[in-house]
């Protein structure tokens, strides 16, 4: 479909046209108004976001997928209370780890991880093998809930398995699989493996470059954001930050949400940050918008 190239080309204009051109053909189409809705979010134009999912949840009432999107926009916007409230009723499956992360992150911003951790235990006692390597993507966040409540050594132990489960997946791979790449330099940033994770999140980088990729390659840059904030490279997170901040794009983590400020004022990974005259700048200004 023409939206999606245009939207991949960084045509941000062209591929919004191509989608109202194909929403007044079919305007009950639920594939594609969640299309629209995440090109929205993508571009950080919530409201707008907002409202295609609303069309959706008229069609299609109740449904999980789009019920997380709109509570991880509430968590873009800063808006926990209200994203607390769309997630509390849900119960996603072990199969839908988009959904499950999304609950895991909340959990995180709030800073109130503990309930959620039994939960990730009980998943991974049982992990569906046809989920390849995000059970192991799964095990990365239940470190990171673990290290946010405070039991560093049962992090260590989690981020540990995790990395065994993923370097074994990556091995098995025929190409570069950026995805991948991520969890793994997360997952070793987490160990203290500072080079390991800065080497991992310029190969993500390399794999799938935002000059291929305008929506999907700046994933790997907030990837080595977050790695620089947590290993001392202070400069190389900031720069990594400004850059995302004036870009359109998919994020890592969960339903893929792009950095906002209000996420950098919420999110734990780049308390190292803080107290740099640069982050409290990044973190105070309005998102930008692609027009």
């Amino acid at each position: 479909m023409l939206a999606y190239v245009a939207r991949r080309r960084g045509q941000w204009d062209r591929s919004e046209s191509y989608f109202n051109e194909a929403e007044r053909l079919d305007p009950r189409n639920v594939n594609l108004l969640t299309q629209q809705a995440l090109f929205y979010i993508a571009v950080r134009r919530f409201p707008e976001a907002l409202r295609k999912l609303d069309q959706v949840l008229n069609i299609t009432p109740d449904d999980l997928d789009t019920l997380m999107l709109k509570a991880a926009t509430a968590q873009a916007e800063g808006d926990l209370p209200r994203a607390s409230a769309l997630l509390a009723p849900l119960h996603p499956g072990a199969d839908d780890t988009n959904a499950l992360e999304t609950q895991v992150y909340q959990a995180i911003l709030e800073r109130r991880p503990a309930q959620i951790i039994p939960r990730l235990k009980e998943t991974l006692t049982k992990p569906d093998p046809a989920l390849g390597f995000y059970n192991g993507e799964l095990r990365f966040w239940l470190g990171w809930a673990q290290e946010v409540a405070g039991d560093h050594v049962a992090a260590q132990e989690t981020w540990r398995q995790a990395r065994s489960e993923l370097e074994s997946f990556l091995k098995e791979q025929s190409e570069e699989n950026y995805l991948l790449m991520g969890d793994l330099a997360l997952t070793n940033m987490g160990l203290g493996d500072k080079a390991a994770a800065l080497a991992l999140a310029e190969r993500a980088m390399a794999a799938n470059p935002i000059e291929k990729d305008a929506l999907n390659g700046p994933f790997p840059i907030e990837i080595l954001a977050r790695v620089a904030a947590q290993t001392g490279e202070p400069d190389r997170a900031i720069a990594a930050l400004q850059k995302l901040l004036s870009i359109p794009y998919t994020g890592p983590l969960a339903v893929g949400v792009p950095l906002t400020p209000a996420l950098l004022r919420l999110d734990r990974m780049f308390d190292p940050l803080r107290n740099d005259p640069r982050f409290q700048e990044l973190a105070s200004s309005a998102p930008k918008e692609a027009k």
